[in-house]
């Protein structure tokens, strides 16, 4: 037996609603049947006819089939509609929302696998349709289902009231939470402006001592300059003295030469000269004596 996939629940109600099909199309093939048996009894009682009449009962019959078969499509179209109401329906009571594919209602592979499914079902082994399957209706859901639909919302309102107390001490702990943030965002702002003015203290500092650095460095390089133009002056100070010194001496040696040429020129050197002179003669003269 060919299977759709589904529990057997499921595939009882579409047994159902397949014989329920069954049926229908049976009803319009069974009435156009009946239209061409009519048109034959009500038509064909002659042995000849013109084209034009052939034509016009034709035309007639496409007429009468065409509605009735536009009837039951329409018919079957609305019918399908009601069985989805049906469907929707007793799944919103359950709050479930129901999704269906209109593309798969034509894969050939699927629509062949129903009508091995029909074929199997209702042709092969000329099943008798089942009291127990045929059902006029859906089940209600205000008598087997309300115990479990009761039991359902019971839990889901326990685990309400546990998702509100769960929710309050996240709230709680959010709270907290927040108070703790903003006194480390207050530690951390305090933090960063005592950092912030022990930073501008130290660029002061080191302002300062950069400061301090170039003023000695500058009045280093100053004194350095000063003493390097000192020991200059000083060197061209001590050369021009030696060369004074030179010429002094020069000058004085000159001075005593002539002041020596001018004393011997004079009559108290002369008269000195001739003194000595003389003594030195008397002195020789005593020598010889003294010698004797």
């Amino acid at each position: 037996q060919a299977e759709l996939g589904l529990n057997e629940h499921h595939q009882n109600e579409v047994i159902n609603y397949m014989r329920f099909a069954r049926f229908k199309r049976g009803l319009c093939l069974k009435t156009v049947d009946s239209c061409f048996q009519d048109l034959k009894d009500s038509r064909l009682v002659e042995e000849t006819f013109t084209v034009d009449e052939v034509i016009d009962m034709l035309d007639g019959l496409r007429t009468i089939v065409h509605s009735e078969v536009e009837s039951e499509l329409i018919n079957t179209t609305y019918t399908n509609v009601l069985l989805l109401r049906q469907l929707f329906s007793q799944a919103e009571k359950w709050y479930l929302k129901l999704q269906t594919d209109i593309s798969g209602l034509e894969n050939r592979e699927l629509l062949e696998q129903v009508a091995e499914f029909e074929k199997s079902e209702f042709t092969s082994s000329n099943k008798k349709p089942n009291a127990d399957l045929i059902k006029p209706k859906l089940a209600p859901l205000n008598e087997g289902g309300s115990e479990l639909l009761n039991k359902t919302v019971a839990c889901l309102q326990e685990e309400n009231e546990k998702l509100k107390i769960r929710l309050k001490t996240i709230e709680t702990q959010a709270t907290t939470a927040l108070d703790e943030k903003s006194k480390l965002e207050k530690s951390l702002k305090d933090l960063q402006m005592i950092q912030g003015d022990q930073k501008t203290n130290a660029n002061q500092d080191i302002t300062e001592l950069e400061n301090k650095v170039a003023a000695l460095k500058s009045q280093f390089e100053k004194t350095l300059n000063d003493s390097t133009a000192n020991q200059k002056f000083l060197e061209e100070n001590l050369v021009t003295t030696k060369h004074d010194l030179l010429k002094v001496q020069d000058q004085l040696s000159t001075a005593e030469k002539e002041l020596e040429k001018k004393f011997q020129q004079t009559a108290a050197y002369r008269n000195m000269k001739e003194i000595l002179t003389k003594k030195n003669e008397q002195i020789k003269d005593l020598r010889k004596k003294l010698s004797k």
